[in-house]
């Protein structure tokens, strides 16, 4: 079972147990369910420290799971796993580089301008 459920179990056991101990006082039932809810939550912080830590630790694990995953995926997007043996000198695989030249040295090989609205299509 995770800590998770453990922990909001333990929180709403907590809550019955006081409500039922509070069951033959003679008030008002939303005072008592109010004065259970308030003294159950303050038992608990002492009580249940160790199901909250570790609800805590795995929330935390998983959240750097997550992460890690996003930022694989975010490289995977960009073009960053280069598993396909490129050499990261900026070529993209076309021949052509990041920055639109070929690459090769020969005379035209500036970089392309980006197309834009009013440039129209690049060669």
């Amino acid at each position: 079972m995770s800590a998770a459920v453990k922990y909001t179990l333990g929180r709403i056991g907590l809550f019955v147990v006081v409500v039922a101990a509070l069951w033959p006082v003679d008030m008002d039932i939303f005072l008592k369910l109010i004065l259970a809810l308030l003294f159950s939550a303050a038992v608990s912080f002492f009580l249940l420290k160790g199901w909250r830590d570790e609800m805590a630790e795995e929330m935390a694990a998983a959240a750097e799971r997550r992460r890690s995953e996003k930022e694989r995926l975010r490289a995977a997007l960009a073009g960053e796993d280069q598993a396909d043996g490129a050499t990261g000198d900026g070529a993209t695989g076309d021949g052509v580089t990041a920055d639109g030249a070929t690459g090769d040295g020969a005379p035209g090989d500036q970089p392309r301008p980006p197309a834009g609205p009013d440039r129209g299509p690049t060669a």
